[in-house]
């Protein structure tokens, strides 16, 4: 039998001002795996992120990292083990690449230990990862919007965390921008071994880069698991009311939508 993941939901149910988000959710993130979540508006999927990273308080049910009730630990040690990015992060003006790198070891320090030798490994690994290590003493207000984004994930990087979630992180980007940073997102997941689950809206990017996916539908996982299984005609229509027709992506063979 599996061993459950390090992150998961269990009959999670989260409302606002009395109206259900999510209705006694359950799902898990694959460890070491890139899961996206998608699903039309509405839906919960960035209330679920939000809960899974303990920002979200639940109604019912409960968010479980590595074995334990995550509203039961500390927000620092849950931040020493997972990071996330918000879908509008704000930062004050004048603030450069490096400084808000440097904002991710927040976690790591305290009173007793201050920076150190480590968190500055940590911060010079996450801008190189993102390169961003160029643009480092740039302030963010002069960066394009791509280099932005990739700054915020230098920043959740150097937080040095095995979990990393994204809340709709290709969010005002052009399509080259998009692709430029989902396959950074890629990258980091496969030569560093984080688990990464974001929140995306372009069903083809999803299929294209997740290995693993999650629909969701009126605060409910209508289906889960790897594209081929997930972006279906059936699935398609039922999720998001959309006739359309599935075909192989002739350049990387994922599933590719084609709407009716």
């Amino acid at each position: 039998m599996a061993a459950a993941a390090r992150l998961r939901a269990e009959n999670l149910s989260v409302s606002y001002a009395r109206t259900p988000v999510l209705d006694s959710l359950s799902a898990e993130i694959p460890d070491g795996g890139l899961t996206a979540i998608v699903g039309p508006n509405a839906c919960g999927k960035s209330t679920l992120l939000r809960s899974l990273a303990r920002l979200q308080p639940a109604g019912g049910g409960q968010a479980v990292l590595d074995g334990k009730a995550i509203h039961r630990q500390s927000s620092r040690s849950v931040a020493q083990r997972l990071a996330i990015l918000p879908q509008t992060p704000t930062a004050p003006e004048g603030l450069t690449v490096r400084d808000l790198a440097a904002r991710g070891r927040t976690p790591h320090q305290s009173a007793l230990r201050q920076w150190s030798e480590q968190d500055a490994g940590a911060v010079a690994r996450a801008l190189e990862l993102t390169n961003m290590a160029g643009n480092a003493d740039r302030p963010l207000e002069t960066l394009s919007g791509g280099q932005r984004q990739r700054a915020w994930i230098a920043m959740a990087l150097a937080q040095d965390t095995g979990i990393l979630l994204l809340d709709e992180p290709t969010t005002y980007l052009d399509l080259p921008h998009q692709i430029e940073l989902l396959k950074l997102v890629q990258q980091l997941n496969r030569e560093t071994g984080r688990t990464v689950a974001m929140v995306l809206h372009d069903i083809n990017l999803a299929a294209r880069f997740a290995s693993h996916m999650i629909a969701l539908k009126d605060g409910r996982v209508f289906c889960q698991g790897p594209p081929a299984g997930v972006v279906t005609g059936p699935v398609m229509q039922s999720v998001f009311a959309l006739p359309c027709r599935i075909i192989a992506d002739p350049v990387h063979g994922t599933p590719h939508v084609i709407p009716e």
